[in-house]
């Protein structure tokens, strides 16, 4: 009788045991099979942000409609995202990885120079005021980091080391041609440094502007990294308020290098220029963390030769 019972519950504890596997086994599979979903997530986020909409839409239709709840709504959410951004007029691009934002910015009239609001600190190479009228274009959001720099050159020439999510500095204006150079080559697009009239009327808010001193605000502290504020050093870019277009620090941060060679301002109105024909000095733009107030306002001009390079040099990008 103890035998009998004793095999009954051997009997009991095996059917146990092998009920376990069985649920085991297909918990590892479900697990496998959640694992390859958030895999092919990520291949179609990859593909939309290189390739398109278009091209990832299949993609996605499949993976919604194979894959389980949290996979499917995940993917859903990030699609509604991208759509977001693409009626705000934002563009993602991804060149190896690293994913960088365009902005698009509504073309129109806008007066360039020293308008009133920048008062006595405004200096002579600033005037006079002029108008200015441009078409669409896309500008970046941020200035172009580190991580990026390094994703298309393959090395980081920037001074401040630590976070690649900072600006790249310490590039010249000949070593920003390389640059976009190979990332035109990279994307299949036509990317370029704006032209001066470009930057100024982005950091001014575009159609959207309010008239501040600085790119989105009358106080530079709310929107700047600037040497009073800077601890000595430049910062991850998006960290300060977004100016009226949402473009982070034109003003502060990092100098950026315009498509312009430098020439004297003309009170006749332009149309789309692209500054001086020719001339021995680039423009720059936006002051830097090394800088006072006064420099990093959206009318100042900075010049320098086009092979200079310092550790408040940077650049943003135009489409």
């Amino acid at each position: 009788m103890v035998k009998q019972t004793h095999k009954l519950e051997m009997k009991k504890i095996a059917r146990f045991l092998l009920l376990f596997a069985l649920l085991a086994n297909g918990f590892a599979k479900a697990q496998d099979y959640d694992s390859e979903c958030w895999d092919m997530l990520s291949r179609a986020k990859k593909n939309y942000l290189e390739n398109g909409e278009a091209e990832a839409r299949e993609q996605f239709k499949l993976l919604i409609s194979t894959c389980s709840g949290s996979v499917a709504n995940e993917a859903r959410a990030w699609l509604a995202e991208q759509e977001k951004q693409r009626r705000a007029g934002v563009q993602v691009f991804t060149v190896n990885g690293v994913a960088f934002k365009m902005v698009k910015v509504a073309g129109g009239t806008f007066q360039m120079g020293a308008t009133s609001e920048q008062g006595s600190d405004a200096f002579d190479w600033e005037k006079p005021v002029h108008s200015v009228t441009l078409p669409d274009y896309y500008i970046g959001q941020t200035e172009v980091t580190q991580e990026l720099w390094q994703a298309v050159m393959g090395s980081n020439p920037s001074y401040f080391t630590g976070d690649n999510k900072c600006p790249v500095e310490q590039v010249s204006w000949n070593d920003c041609q390389e640059f976009i150079e190979k990332l035109n080559r990279l994307t299949g697009k036509n990317f370029r440094l704006p032209t001066e009239a470009e930057w100024e009327y982005a950091a001014r808010g575009g159609n959207k502007s309010k008239g501040y001193k600085y790119s989105g605000s009358n106080n530079p502290d709310i929107v700047a990294w600037y040497s009073d504020i800077s601890r000595g050093k430049t910062h991850p870019v998006a960290q300060k308020q977004a100016n009226e277009l949402g473009l982070y620090d034109m003003s502060g941060n990092v100098w950026e290098w315009c498509k312009d060679w430098y020439g004297g301002y003309s009170s006749n109105s332009q149309n789309n220029p692209i500054g001086a024909s020719t001339g021995s000095d680039r423009v720059l733009r936006g002051g830097s963390w090394n800088n006072y107030a006064r420099y990093v306002r959206v009318s100042y001009r900075y010049i320098n030769t086009p092979y200079n390079r310092y550790n408040s040099y940077g650049l943003r990008l135009a489409l």
